[in-house]
């Protein structure tokens, strides 16, 4: 059965799936599919082109889909696309593309935002990602998949956060933040290899060691970026994990937060 709460107020292209549950005072208005099982709490506003995926909970006060905060912003039909099981706590907000970046704001499977967290315009996050209170992302923020960020921190438009990677909490994210990597600060240093966090995802202790010779060689060695991507593909090419963190490198755009000092 689909329940919808009589003070809720639904209006526009709306398509609820089997065992929709809409709480009192909710506003769905526009082009909005929401998938089967997903629960959405008391004063939720949804707007504009959004689709929410399966068994998703939405806690009360959250908007979703309003337009983005971007003065180039001209009305044109941007969306919002959440994947399954994602839990969007209370207040947090969640914003549609724009014609400069993607046109999608996108939230992918098993993520949890937590309360007053905001996702801006254009941004991807990925799988199992965790954002904690207030954490937020500028327009244009790609996260990677089960990366941690902690309460009260900010990440700059355009920026990285690395697969796997952990943010502490109060951190100023202006540059981007490797895959695997450990990172806090008012302007984000890197302090290490998340181990802790690798060791719960079930990577091998051989795997880990393999990544704190590469961060080593990163960021301790003194050598020029090309050089030590280059010598970490010939040494370690064969881990996927190493690829992928060269990749990461190679590609940014921003630049990649320099490292603290201190033992790793």
């Amino acid at each position: 059965m689909i329940k919808v709460h009589p003070t809720a107020i639904i209006s526009g292209n709306v398509n609820l799936e089997e065992d929709v549950e809409i709480g009192p005072y909710s506003v769905i208005e526009g082009s909005i599919t929401i998938g089967r099982g997903t629960k959405i709490g008391a004063r939720v506003s949804i707007k504009g082109k959004v689709s929410i995926g399966q068994n998703c909970k939405i806690y009360d006060g959250a908007v979703i889909g309003e337009e983005p905060q971007h003065l180039k912003y001209a009305g044109e039909e941007s969306e919002v696309i959440i994947k399954n099981r994602v839990i969007v706590r209370e207040y947090v907000t969640i914003h549609r593309g724009t014609a400069i970046g993607t046109m999608k704001t996108i939230i992918e499977d098993d993520v949890m935002l937590m309360a007053y967290s905001h996702v801006a315009h254009d941004c991807i996050v990925r799988r199992g990602v965790i954002m904690a209170n207030c954490a937020t992302l500028g327009g244009h923020v790609e996260v990677g998949e089960y990366a941690f960020i902690g309460g009260l921190s900010a990440v700059h438009q355009w920026a990285r956060v690395g697969s796997y990677s952990m943010v502490g909490g109060l951190s100023g994210v202006s540059l981007d933040i490797p895959p695997y990597t450990r990172a806090s600060g008012q302007h984000a240093l890197l302090y290490g290899i998340n181990t802790v966090g690798l060791q719960r995802r079930g990577f091998d202790r051989e795997v880990i060691n393999i990544l704190k010779k590469a961060y080593r060689v990163l960021f301790r060695s003194g050598m020029l970026k090309r050089e030590a991507t280059e010598l970490l593909m010939r040494e370690f090419g064969s881990y996927q994990e190493i690829r992928h963190l060269v990749e990461f490198i190679n590609t940014s755009k921003r630049g990649v937060a320099r490292d603290a000092g201190g033992k790793v």
